[in-house]
């Protein structure tokens, strides 16, 4: 089940890029000269926004499971303690009463 939450949420990250990229070409947000539709601004922040969750989810997903970042370093076990010297007296008898 958890390879499928990656694989999800890296779908659904770049999906709305793609929806961007849309805006982009259908003319609501032009680069040169800059104008842009109040529409077409609000719908890439939107989309941006859902693109950054699903974006951060995947990249939390596989760090955990260790394909990108640091890989988990276990902490060094420490020494065992010293054990106490044996005392060289008997245990006293226990008295059967």
């Amino acid at each position: 089940m958890r390879p499928m939450i990656l694989v999800l949420s890296l779908v659904l990250g770049l999906l709305p890029l793609v929806g961007i990229v849309w805006i982009f070409v259908s003319g609501m947000i032009v680069l040169w000269p800059f104008s842009a539709t109040v529409d077409g601004l609000f719908m890439t922040l939107i989309l941006l926004t859902l693109s950054a969750c699903f974006l951060l989810n995947a990249y939390w997903e596989m760090r955990d499971r260790g394909l990108i970042g640091k890989k988990k370093v276990e902490p060094a076990k420490a020494p065992a303690a010293a054990k106490p010297a044996a005392s060289t007296t008997a245990p006293a008898a226990k008295a059967n009463p």
